[in-house]
């Protein structure tokens, strides 16, 4: 079975590459000197500070690892050939909940990239979902547990 193509806008893929040296280059090295520092204070049967320090060397290569096989399965998205008449992943869109006319602005993202908190949803959520394919003034509907919402699309343009 393909494996699921990690879809990456180019500042995304800059992220992961950087904190993947971060990790490679800083973390493994800073890693190593507190283990190194734990193993000389002796007994490592009763020694936090090593435990601390290898179950941080075995997050930091988790990351490593799961960095590399999102990487090796990108597919970026070229923000400046989108097309903003209609809304696809790279765009930023600005939306009115039509319900309270509140105007909320969204990145559509990879669902590798989102991060609600930065105002990046993911093309796989919900919203995200609805937004996919539709132009300026559509309203789109989004079925959530609470009920539905309705949006109005105010505006698409490219991210960058």
């Amino acid at each position: 079975m393909a494996e699921k193509k990690n879809i990456l806008t180019y500042e995304g893929l800059k992220q992961l590459e950087d904190e993947l040296q971060d990790l490679k280059v800083n973390k493994r090295k800073d890693v190593a000197a507190k283990i190194k520092e734990a193993r000389e204070q002796g007994d490592l049967s009763e020694n936090a500070e090593y435990d601390a320090a290898k179950d941080e060397q075995r997050d930091i290569e988790a990351r490593i690892e799961e960095i590399d096989k999102i990487l090796k399965n990108a597919e970026v998205v070229v923000e400046e050939d989108v097309d903003v008449n209609v809304i696809n992943i790279g765009c930023k869109v600005q939306i009115m909940d039509l319900e309270y006319d509140d105007i909320l602005e969204y990145k559509i993202v990879g669902s590798t990239e989102a991060n609600s908190l930065k105002g990046k949803i993911s093309n796989e959520s919900p919203v995200g979902k609805a937004l996919l394919g539709h132009k300026v003034n559509d309203v789109i509907e989004v079925e959530t547990q609470a009920g539905a919402i309705q949006y109005k699309i105010l505006e698409i343009q490219r991210s960058n």
